[in-house]
């Protein structure tokens, strides 16, 4: 009995080189669904991260801005984790630098 031709035939014999290609081939579809997700999801995410960032770094006083909760108020006083809102006249409320959604402009404010 010839054991070598049913371990071919089996697919089980030891030839040589056969896989060496599968494993990059797997790979290429997991390398293109990350590079989807960089380009769709995370780098878009980074670069909405760095204008806030910047936006927060440039806060004055004077500025309107709103806040993640739909305040809208006039920056009276600022450190650097907290801004003071004055909502109405004599009416400050103070709130987390962080929670700053961005700035009212001109043309809302003059509505009013």
């Amino acid at each position: 009995m010839d054991w070598t031709g049913i371990a071919y035939a089996l697919g089980t014999g030891g030839g040589a080189g056969g896989g060496q290609g599968g494993g990059f081939a797997a790979m290429v579809p997991l390398l293109l669904m990350f590079a989807i997700f960089y380009f769709l999801l995370i780098r878009p995410q980074q670069k909405k991260q760095k204008v806030h960032r910047a936006l927060l770094s440039d806060l004055k006083k004077g500025d309107m801005v709103v806040t993640v909760g739909g305040l809208h108020g006039k920056i009276t006083g600022l450190t650097d984790t907290v801004v003071t809102l004055e909502i109405t006249e004599k009416v400050r409320v103070k709130v987390g630098r962080s929670y700053i959604a961005g700035m009212v402009s001109k043309e809302q404010d003059t509505k009013k």
